[in-house]
């Protein structure tokens, strides 16, 4: 039913209704369907928001992370915390930015009409996630590598050849310390202990001298993929294959997004699904080995340790895991959201990506540790020596794993392949942040230009990312993820929930969200203003404390970072979130009033143009009385009817 054409009456009468009005789709001339939102566009179709959604959610992080974290933390018991700090935390922030976004279908940075007075947080979103981009496309880069290196048998990585530069500390098999035997003569003897053992003698105090070594896996990692230096003063010279996957994974990244989020919503119908299917398969092949129900034992079985609830520290991990696999805080589900029609359920989308990305994380957790259960068998050691997060996982440790099993290269191809369609996913949401952020801000100057904007970003951010393609880029993207990408995110999800929550007004919120998607009980709602009100800002005010307290240098193995860099950081961090100050301060000192409170209260008035980017959708709004007396977030029946 067209709407227009209806009197003021009808909107009086059907707009408090439990069901909001179905959008419905413009045609075209030629008798296709098209955009609700000509200007800006809209997913193709739900299918591609969802896959798009559950793409940027599910990364490196569900694992290489996740599995760690959860045997590290008391194993099956850390699925307590993990759960409830997604209840409290997780979910209602996630609902929250899904919510505004859509509501206005603006980006990060234009989004805060709202509450002008925190755009600045908008900015400090924007600066994280080009930093992410810069440094996540390098990892994308790593698995294309590992992936060309795939296409041979034996593996690259199965021994240490030669050819790669392995050096005499490779070794498949640990090598017996030596001792050093001073003789009657005075003069020394290097002897193998296992030859004093077999002889029934013994190594004197002091002597013992073991011989340092690594594994195939991690020397190829260090000397043949990476030629890393020694620290991260040495940049040394520019890896020139590790440049050009870095290239391609820009390349491909960049076609995706040619066309925005109508090219991208058809990539992620691979991208987003393909990663599941070799789960599924690698988990199959897994558990048929021997020694994988040790390795899932470890991970989530009978060692269960519940007394590790009672560690402030586990919890803390539980919610900083939640925080960050889910993509809460970068402004990225704002931006996928602001694309949908204005009456899509986002409540829904809420629950399905959340659900779904949690249940990856453990669905990940059994695939990787029934393998490094096979692997730690076929070595006689422990699993807690072969168990390992973030890049010795899928860089060191996984692929050791895949090259003892039967048909190697086939299953390393598949997992790097898997890796890179993770990475992408992720990759598509950011850039198209960024873009959007962009397009958002300077719609007549750049909005036509979509191809031109695409291809000058991910040539600037290329440019940018080959510092972390020297040989010491490694240590170049552990510093970035160390200052960059970790409390500073905290800080923007919690002034969102104080800027929508205490600034903008619950009661005002939820009267936008219910034009969306229908009234609710006042049950319903109970739930999530306690969560946005109180507990989940608490509990981000209590993982920020936590994590500023316990922060310390970054390291990357037993290499220490010298002390410029700590001041470098403390630079990058201060420059993401210094903006949000900056941006207040100008809103006041912009804004007209004879005292300061006033002057406050004006710049965190929402501006006159914010509401729903359709007129359509405007005419819809309540609109409060003029010269009414009453709370400002009680509901009017006053509508403005559609021009």
């Amino acid at each position: 039913m067209d709407r227009r054409n209806q009197p003021l009456s009808w909107f009086l009468l059907t707009d408090n209704r439990p069901n909001p009005p179905q959008d419905t789709d413009t045609v075209n001339e030629h008798g296709a369907v098209g955009d609700e939102n000509v200007e800006r566009g809209n997913w193709s179709s739900k299918t591609d928001y969802l896959l798009s959604m559950i793409g940027n959610a599910v990364g490196f992080g569900n694992i290489w992370r996740f599995p760690y974290l959860a045997y590290k933390n008391g194993g099956g018991a850390f699925l307590i915390p993990y759960t409830v700090m997604l209840a409290l935390v997780g979910i209602p922030l996630f609902f929250l930015e899904c919510s505004f976004g859509q509501f206005a279908s603006l980006g990060p940075v234009a989004v805060w009409r709202a509450v002008p007075m925190l755009q600045g947080v908008g900015i400090a979103m924007m600066l994280l996630i080009t930093i992410a981009n810069i440094s996540y496309n390098c990892i994308v880069g790593y698995s294309l590598y590992y992936l060309f290196a795939s296409f041979q048998s034996p593996l690259p990585w199965t021994d240490c050849f030669s050819w790669w530069a392995a050096d005499e500390t490779c070794s498949r098999t640990p090598k017996d310390p030596i001792c050093n035997l001073t003789l009657n003569d005075g003069c020394f003897e290097i002897v193998n202990t296992t030859w004093l053992q077999a002889n029934n003698e013994s190594c004197p105090n002091g002597s013992e001298i073991s011989i340092p070594q690594q594994g195939p896996s991690e020397q190829y990692w260090d000397k043949a993929v990476l030629r890393r230096s020694s620290s991260i003063d040495e940049t040394g010279e520019i890896i020139w294959y590790l440049a050009l996957c870095l290239l391609l994974a820009w390349l491909i990244v960049g076609a995706a997004l040619s066309k925005g989020i109508k090219s991208s919503g058809k990539m992620v119908y691979f991208t987003a699904t393909f990663p599941y299917v070799v789960l599924t398969i690698l988990l199959i092949r897994g558990v048929t080995l021997e020694g994988a129900f040790k390795g899932i034992e470890f991970y989530i079985g009978s060692q269960s340790d519940f007394s590790r609830l009672a560690d402030a520290e586990v919890w803390k991990d539980a919610a900083t895991q939640i925080f960050f696999s889910i993509s809460v805080g970068w402004g990225s589900l704002v931006t996928l959201s602001s694309y949908n029609k204005f009456h899509n359920n986002c409540y829904r989308d809420t629950i399905i990506v959340c659900v779904v990305n949690c249940a990856t994380s453990v669905f990940a957790g059994f695939v990787v540790f029934s393998i490094l259960g096979h692997m730690a068998h076929m070595q006689d050691k422990p699993v807690s020596e072969v168990a390992q997060s973030g890049f010795g996982l899928v860089f060191i440790a996984y692929p050791e794993a895949l090259a003892q099993l039967p048909w190697a290269p086939l299953w390393s191809v598949s997992f790097f392949f898997m890796l890179l369609t993770l990475g992408v996913d992720t990759q598509f949401a950011g850039l198209e942040t960024v873009l959007t952020a962009l397009q958002d801000q300077f719609p007549t100057l750049l909005r036509s230009k979509r191809l031109l904007l695409t291809a000058g970003i991910c040539s600037l951010f290329y440019l940018l990312g080959l510092l972390c393609v020297t040989q010491a880029g490694i240590y170049w993207l552990n510093f970035m993820d160390h200052y960059a990408m970790n409390w500073i995110l905290v800080i923007t999800a919690l002034l969102q929930l104080i800027g929508l929550s205490w600034i903008y007004g619950t009661n005002r919120f939820i009267k936008d969200i219910e034009m969306m998607i229908g009234e609710r009980t006042w049950l319903f709602w109970l739930w999530w203003r306690i969560c946005w009100i109180l507990i989940s800002p608490c509990l981000l005010v209590a993982v920020l404390i936590w994590s500023l307290a316990t922060l310390t240098p970054p390291t990357y193995g037993p290499v220490e970072y010298p002390i410029w860099s700590g001041a470098l950081g403390w630079c990058m961090a201060i420059f993401c979130i210094m903006w949000i100050p900056i941006v207040a301060v100008v809103r006041v000192v912009q804004t007209e009033g004879p005292t300061l409170w006033q002057k406050i209260s004006a710049a965190c008035t929402s501006a006159p143009d914010w509401g729903p980017y359709l007129e359509q959708h405007r005419g819809e709004r309540y609109r409060k009385k003029p010269d009414s007396t009453e709370d400002p977030h009680c509901v009017h029946l006053l509508v403005i009817p559609e021009k």
